[in-house]
């Protein structure tokens, strides 16, 4: 058996998540039949570096696998690239240690969340994008997101669904980029783990913070409180983009 670690790329619109579920076209559905197919097996497993929802897209989804037998990384990359539909491509392929696994051995995720200020909605941006048409300013967003960076206990951000207990999670870096070319703000997230919708959630606090609907520092507030009905709104989905998973020779 040989491990691989695949990276790779889908636009999230036609599936239903990341993860398999019954009669749903998923990201690992697709892939484990791929891999089935190749194997002449009649299922086949891989593990992901966590889940994604219906509509959310990713840019560097990590997963990994034993495959009977070995494939060169480029042949692996090519036979694989030949059986994903188009909304999903393989972007790398490596052979890494058995020990390896796409979930545990990660040390870190970067998510990209892009939301767009038009007044009305871009039909050509909406599966992409969030949509915000309500006045901002960025200075106020970017005094609440210094707030969100270090080890936090995020219960006000963590949906309903979500089973984790320990929801203490650490925040390296919390951004914003204005793209005016564009009309988006653009945010970026990176830490060592995000609770279920937690950066929807964070999103929609800020837009709130920006349109001076909340204070600036309220992010304090809501570390304290451990309420989820505080912070309220969840950001679409569409918006959100797994942009890069960190393993230990690579986090930052």
């Amino acid at each position: 058996m040989t491990q691989y670690k695949v990276t790779l790329a889908y636009d999230g619109t036609n599936f239903a998540g990341y993860q398999v579920q019954p009669h749903q076209r998923t990201v690992q559905g697709v892939i484990q039949a791929a891999l089935a197919k190749m194997t002449k097996q009649p299922t086949f497993h891989i593990d992901g570096s966590g889940r994604t929802d219906s509509g959310v897209h990713a840019l560097g989804q990590v997963i990994s696998f034993a495959y009977p037998g070995r494939l060169a990384p480029a042949s692996m990359l090519a036979a694989l690239n030949s059986l994903m539909p188009l909304d999903i491509e393989i972007l790398d392929v490596a052979i890494v240690a058995d020990s390896f696994h796409a979930r545990y051995s990660a040390r870190g995720k970067r998510y990209l969340y892009r939301v767009a200020l038009g007044k009305y909605t871009d039909p050509f941006k909406r599966l992409y994008t969030g949509h915000y048409p309500y006045r901002l300013d960025v200075a106020r967003i970017r005094v609440a997101l210094a707030d969100l960076v270090g080890t936090h206990d995020f219960t006000s951000f963590a949906a309903s669904g979500g089973v984790i207990t320990d929801k203490v999670r650490t925040i390296y870096e919390a951004t914003v980029t204005e793209d005016a070319a564009n009309h988006e703000l653009r945010f970026e997230f990176y830490g060592n783990g995000f609770l279920y919708n937690m950066v929807r959630i964070l999103v929609a606090t800020l837009l709130e913070i920006g349109n001076g609907r909340r204070p600036e520092h309220d992010f304090l507030r809501l570390f304290a409180v451990k309420d989820r009905q505080q912070a309220r709104g969840t950001a679409p989905a569409s918006g959100l983009y797994l942009k890069t998973v960190y393993y230990p020779e690579e986090a930052e």
